[in-house]
This record gives C-alpha cells, sequence and structure tokens, in this order.
C-alpha cells in the first residue's frame, strides 16, 4: 500500500467574524463614519437607479445596493496613500475611498454634509451621466471612474481587467518602499479569469502589496457560483499560490474592516498579497432598478433573506444598542442623503416641455471627442533632434544592432532611475533569447525584472507602473504573436487609458518586440503586428532599421508619455551599422521619415529589414526610385509632408513590407495615401506584401508566405512599363 501525508498550505486561510465584543469595542466615531458614508453611497445609489428609469443615464447602471459593507468597511482601514481599483459595478468602493480622503477624520452623521462631500458625490454623478463636470470629463461614464488625487487609480469595464494594474500599481509602492497597499475589488466572476490568476502568482512571487478583494455576491449576472466552479469558497485560491487568505461577512462592515487590518498588516510588513472574500448581495439585477427574482434566475425569498441582512441596517442596529445615534439621528442621516441627491441632480437635470433631460450647457463639446487619443509631446521640447548625416558625436561602423540595443538601454537605465525592464528571460542567457537585454540585470537588478510566462498580467503589471507616473516601464514581448494573449491589456487597457479617463493622465510605457519571419518559427510566432497596432487608438510604432536610427528612436519612446511600440527585426540583429560610441543622448522625432535613396520615377515606403533590401534591389536593378524608411508607424506619426513632396516630384506610389495580406499596415496606409495624394498620382499606388497564410514552419513555405526580394523587383519593373518606360533589367 502506498503512504498518504497531508501536505500542509503555505499559507494561512481563515475565517473571520466580528463577535459582540468587537461591536462594543469599535470607536464611536469610527461606526458612525461606517453608518453615513454607507447612508451617503445608498443614497447616491438610487438617485442613479432613478435616473437610469428615467431614461437619463446612457449606458449601464451597475449598482451596488447591498454590497456597501464591503466597500466601506475595507476603505475605511486604508491610509490615505493606499490605492484602489474596482470592476464595472464600483460606484460603492470609488465613493468609499474618496469619501476617506475628503474628511479624514471621518463624518458626523447628525452634521450638514461638508462641501467637499457634495462636490465630490455631484462629480461622480456628472461622470455617471457623462457630463463634462465628470472625473473623467464624461468619458469614463458608470464603469470607469478615476480619480488619482484620491486613490483611485481607475475602475474597468472588463472583468478581471483591472487586476494586473493594480498590481503594478503595488509593485511601485513596493519598490519606492511607501508602505502604502493597493486594493482590487472585482467579483466572483472574475476569479476564474486567466488574468486575474496570472496576476496573483506573480504577485505572490513578488510579494506585492497588493489585495485581491472578491465580492462574492453568488451571482455572475444571472450564472451561479456552483455552476461556475467546484470550490465555491473562492478564497481558497489563494491555497495554490501561497497567499494569505480571508474569508468574512461582507454585510458586517465592521467584519470586513477586521479583516481588512488584518491584510493591511501582512502587507505593510512586506510578507506579500491577501485575499478577501467577501460574502455580499447586489439587491438588484447586474444592471438596472429591478430584482434578480424579476428575470427568474432568484428567488423572492432569497431575496428577503438577504435583505433582512442589509449592512445598513445591522450597523445602525449595533450603534442604537450601543446609545450613540438615535432613531431619529438615523432618519436624519438617510432623509439628508436623499435631500442631497436630489439637490444635486437637480443642478443636472431640467425639466422642458414636461421631459425631464439633461442640462445641455453641461454635455462635452463635441470638439472633445478625440483629445487625449494620445499626448501632445510636450516632453520633446528643447530636445536634442540628430540624424546620422548631421551627428556631431563620434561615429563607430560595423556596430551589430542587436548591441546597440543593449547599449542605449544601459545608458538611458543609467541616467534615469525610473526605467524598469520586464519580460521572460530577460534577466538571463546573457541578455534574453537574443542578447538585448545584455548586463542589464547585472546592472540594475532590481530593475531588470524577469516575469514567470504571463504577459497578460505582465503587460498589466507595466500599465500600473506606467500609470502611476513615477515609473517607466519597457517590455518585451518574445514574439509580437503574443500580443494576442495580452490583448486586454494591450488595446482595453494601455491603449485607451490615457483617452477614457479624461485625456490627460499620462502612460509612458515601451513594448519591444521583434519580427521572426524568416526565423522558421511558424505560424504563431512570426507575425509583423505593425498593422494591428496602427488600428488601435492611443499607441505610437516606431520601426528603426539602423542601429543609429534605434538608439534616437529608444530614447524617444523612452521620453514619450504615450505607450510605443518599438519594432524590431531578427534580420537586423546581426546586420551592422554606424552607432554611437558615447553619446547616447540624443533624440530621432516621432513622425519623422527619412529618404534613404533618392529618385525621381517612383516613390517607396517601407520600414524595418525591407529598407536595406529595397535600397539594394533599386540599385542593382537601375532603377530610378526614391526610398522612404517610414521609422514612425502609427496615425499620427507618419511623416504625409515628406511622403507627398516625394509623389510630387515621381507621381508613382509603391509600398513595400514583409508580412502577411490578412494583418497587413500596407492595406491602411495604401488607403490613406489614396485619399491624400490622388492628384499627383499618374497610376494606382501598388504594393508588395506577402501570402494570406501565416508564414509556416517549411523553409520552402515560409519563404513564400513571407514578400521575397523577386516579388519587389517584379512590382518595380510593373511600375516602369505602366509609365511607357522599359524594364529595366
Amino acid at each position: 500500500m502506498p503512504e498518504y501525508k497531508d501536505l500542509k498550505p503555505l499559507a494561512p486561510w481563515r475565517e473571520i467574524r466580528a463577535c459582540r465584543d468587537d461591536w462594543a469595542a469599535l470607536k464611536p466615531e469610527l461606526g458612525t463614519t461606517m453608518l453615513t458614508q454607507m447612508h451617503l453611497i445608498r443614497a447616491f445609489e438610487e438617485k442613479v437607479l432613478e435616473l437610469a428609469a428615467q431614461g437619463l443615464v446612457h449606458g449601464p447602471a451597475h449598482s451596488a445596493i447591498g454590497q456597501e459593507g464591503g466597500a466601506v468597511g475595507s476603505a475605511i482601514a486604508m491610509r490615505k496613500g493606499d490605492q484602489v481599483n474596482g470592476s464595472h459595478r464600483a460606484h460603492h468602493q470609488f465613493l468609499a475611498k474618496a469619501l476617506c480622503f475628503v474628511e479624514q477624520d471621518g463624518i458626523d452623521p447628525q452634521a450638514p454634509f461638508s462641501g467637499e462631500v457634495r462636490h465630490l458625490a455631484k462629480r461622480t454623478l456628472a461622470e455617471i451621466l457623462g457630463l463634462a463636470q465628470g472625473f473623467c470629463k464624461g468619458r469614463g461614464g458608470s464603469m470607469h471612474l478615476r480619480w488619482s488625487e484620491a486613490g483611485n487609480l481607475g475602475t474597468n469595464a472588463i472583468v478581471g481587467g483591472g487586476v494586473p494594474i493594480a498590481a503594478g500599481a503595488a509593485w511601485v509602492h513596493r519598490h519606492l518602499n511607501t508602505g502604502n497597499v493597493v486594493y482590487t475589488y472585482f467579483g466572483d466572476g472574475a476569479v476564474n479569469i486567466g488574468s486575474v490568476l496570472e496576476t496573483m502568482n506573480i504577485a505572490a512571487a513578488w510579494k506585492l502589496p497588493i489585495c485581491f478583494f472578491i465580492e462574492n455576491n453568488g451571482y455572475a449576472v444571472s450564472t451561479t457560483v456552483a455552476e461556475s466552479t467546484a470550490e465555491i469558497r473562492l478564497s481558497s485560491r489563494g491555497l495554490a499560490f501561497g497567499i494569505s487568505s480571508f474569508k468574512v461577512d461582507g454585510m458586517d462592515p465592521l467584519g470586513v474592516y477586521l479583516a481588512s487590518e488584518g491584510a493591511n498588516a501582512h502587507m505593510r510588513a512586506g510578507h506579500g498579497p491577501t485575499i478577501i472574500e467577501a460574502d455580499v448581495y447586489r439587491f438588484f439585477h447586474q444592471n438596472g432598478a429591478l430584482p434578480g427574482s424579476a428575470f427568474g434566475y432568484r428567488t423572492k425569498q432569497e431575496e428577503a433573506q438577504w435583505r433582512a441582512r442589509d449592512p445598513l441596517v445591522q450597523t445602525a442596529q449595533h450603534l442604537l444598542e450601543r446609545q450613540i445615534v438615535g432613531e431619529d439621528a438615523i432618519a436624519r442621516l438617510r432623509e439628508q442623503a436623499l435631500e442631497m441627491m436630489d439637490a444635486i441632480a437637480s443642478e443636472l437635470i431640467e425639466t422642458s416641455e414636461g421631459k425631464r433631460k439633461i442640462v445641455s450647457s453641461l454635455w462635452p463639446d463635441e470638439s472633445f471627442r478625440d483629445f487625449g487619443v494620445r499626448g501632445k509631446l510636450e516632453e520633446f521640447d528643447d530636445i536634442r533632434f540628430e540624424e546620422e548625416e548631421t551627428f556631431g558625436g563620434q561615429l563607430k561602423a560595423g556596430v551589430k544592432f542587436v548591441d546597440t540595443i543593449a547599449d542605449v538601454m544601459d545608458r538611458r537605465m543609467a541616467t534615469d532611475p525610473r526605467i524598469v525592464v520586464m519580460g521572460e528571460d530577460i534577466h538571463r542567457l546573457k541578455g534574453g533569447t537574443n542578447g538585448a537585454t545584455r548586463g542589464l540585470a547585472q546592472k540594475y537588478p532590481d530593475r531588470c525584472l524577469g516575469t514567470p510566462i504571463c504577459e497578460n498580467a505582465f503587460t498589466g503589471l507595466a500599465g500600473g507602473m506606467a500609470a502611476d507616473g513615477r515609473i517607466r516601464p519597457v517590455i518585451e514581448f518574445m514574439y509580437p504573436d503574443f500580443m494576442w494573449v495580452a490583448a486586454d491589456q494591450v488595446f482595453n487597457q494601455i491603449g485607451k487609458a490615457r483617452h477614457m479617463f479624461g485625456g490627460e493622465n499620462a502612460m509612458p510605457l515601451v513594448l519591444r518586440t521583434k519580427v521572426a519571419m524568416g526565423a522558421g518559427y511558424g505560424s504563431q510566432h512570426s507575425m509583423d503586428p505593425a498593422g494591428i497596432f496602427a488600428t488601435a487608438p492611443g499607441w505610437r510604432i516606431v520601426a528603426p532599421s539602423t542601429p543609429f536610427d534605434y538608439v534616437g528612436l529608444m530614447n524617444s519612446a523612452l521620453l514619450c508619455n504615450d505607450p510605443v511600440l518599438v519594432l524590431e527585426h531578427v534580420d537586423l540583429y546581426n546586420s551592422t551599422g554606424s552607432a554611437p560610441t558615447d553619446d547616447f543622448d540624443f533624440y530621432i522625432p516621432f513622425g519623422k521619415a527619412k529618404i534613404v535613396r533618392t529618385g525621381s520615377r517612383m516613390t517607396i515606403l517601407t520600414y524595418l529589414s525591407m529598407v536595406r533590401t529595397t535600397v539594394q534591389l533599386a540599385h542593382d536593378h537601375g532603377i530610378d526610385a526614391e526610398v522612404i524608411d517610414l521609422r514612425s508607424l502609427d496615425r499620427a506619426g507618419v511623416d504625409w509632408q515628406t511622403i507627398e513632396a516625394s509623389v510630387r516630384k515621381t507621381n508613382n506610389l509603391l509600398i513595400v513590407e514583409q508580412g502577411a495580406l490578412g494583418t497587413s499596415y500596407g492595406g491602411w496606409l495604401a488607403d490613406e495615401a489614396q485619399r491624400r495624394l490622388f492628384n499627383w498620382l499618374d497610376q494606382p499606388i501598388q504594393r508588395v506584401h506577402g501570402a494570406e497564410a501565416s508564414p509556416s514552419i517549411s523553409k520552402v513555405l515560409e519563404a513564400a508566405a513571407c514578400a521575397r526580394p523577386a516579388d519587389i523587383v517584379t512590382a518595380l519593373k510593373e511600375m516602369l512599363v505602366a509609365q511607357g518606360l522599359p524594364a529595366v533589367a
């Protein structure tokens, strides 16, 4: 018979309950502040539902009525410098953290509400209504609430999407030794999502001061927890990652407060993350003012049982028993909260011809539509721009492209302590899989972070670091195809963050990745992502084709307050060119293409490894072509001035790229060029690109899937023939 040995989890998992002695010991001012905050939040949520029922809330109204105990109990245990983020249902958490910020000495339920409390409620309601007075100027609405000064990092409409971002903020606190912690709130529906579990793993491995606060309300919309997972005690997830975990009655704000105090002590002592699972209940459906029973997935009996445990009523009863407040004071508190919300709503809503509507002057102006998709690049004022031809410093010929990557990163990390690099294996193998991070782990061990295999989590962490503003993360995707694994964080979170939260918060993040066509790595490791990123708002894209340009463009990427994709190509890594010997402090501006070969018969637009190939082919075949290295590829970065001047001269345009047809960058570029340059074109814009299929492993099939030199030569000759000229041999 085999022997069995029970294994003990690495971290404790405990249930915590507040007993009568805890209520008896509760400081009166803390208890009354809890009660007042919950009443304010309840009245606020009721007003939102009322306005939604009148058609005045554009979009969903995810109320948290019934769940106030978890939000208030945890927020009131925090310090001013602690931070939070949440999901789409987060009005209560946003308000609880903000109320603690504006009233740091507590709130007296028997005193009039302060102007700060009223202003907070008005700005939050204005945001939910989509008005310019809101925290995000109406862009965020109900699901995207951010007030960084109060510690609100931003709520999130993607279930589980904000969890990695919160971990990034927690990393900053640990790195800077602030002693502060971060709470990330999410529901039972998010617990089994990959980004949440990935983040739990990396947070535990790196001992980040983050609390994963699970609001277990029993339903993800209408699907029960028992239908979703075999282990319905969701705090059990902590056992798998060695995370100390608590389970608590979320309808009891004091119980949540005690659990949060324990979690905070653990995190502030440097012991890593915690989990708090709070059993709560939303009194209404996923969205709107009807109960779940109206949709058939909950019974009225179940709802009544939970309503009998209303955290407002329970807290009031304990305070009444201790004679801290009386029934009249509680009734007046309720009345005052409702009156404040009625008054605030009346300032935002007007009645015209018997119909209620938003005060028209409060809407954002339509001209605000695109503001903040990206920054204005003020950070580049007074920066020294250089080109290789005019560079005054010393250059060395024959420098490997990949060595320049490591050299410029070393220089920037030496001069800017905010820069942190992250990625898989970048700290080992003498600089990662290609040597691009050579020497960085040895010089900057606390800023060269080798991550687990978890692109979604570490990309989100980097997003949280960048949003904090005190760190400039550089992340590496070993292959660009991995962006699909991290697509939510890349596109929904990082790319949209500045615009979504009002247009003013920076997102200084650099994503490095290499195009590996021709390396035999097959369909899932070989794509050119430029065409995908060019369609994604918020991202800037640079594609250096020489060592010198890499230095200048990487410096610009690391200075920029927007997220920047820096594209590399494996074919360029071992190529050589001129690079600076000691002056690595110059910049190449975004939006500035470079004419690398002059000509008069046709203009060729290309980038990365195809630049050298195209120049060489035009030379070898004696074709009078002007070749432009685009360098900047995003919509805002395409240098139309240089392109137009060239096309006015040549009257013909060819776009050359190596990659597949489906994800083509040139397709978008040709469409835009056609609209801009039509009057100067003598023939349709021509394109060279790869096949429809992704490159596959077979050397022959891979070569056939990529644009080849012969394809470029054919296109060049066809364009000459279309001009009535001979196809030069």
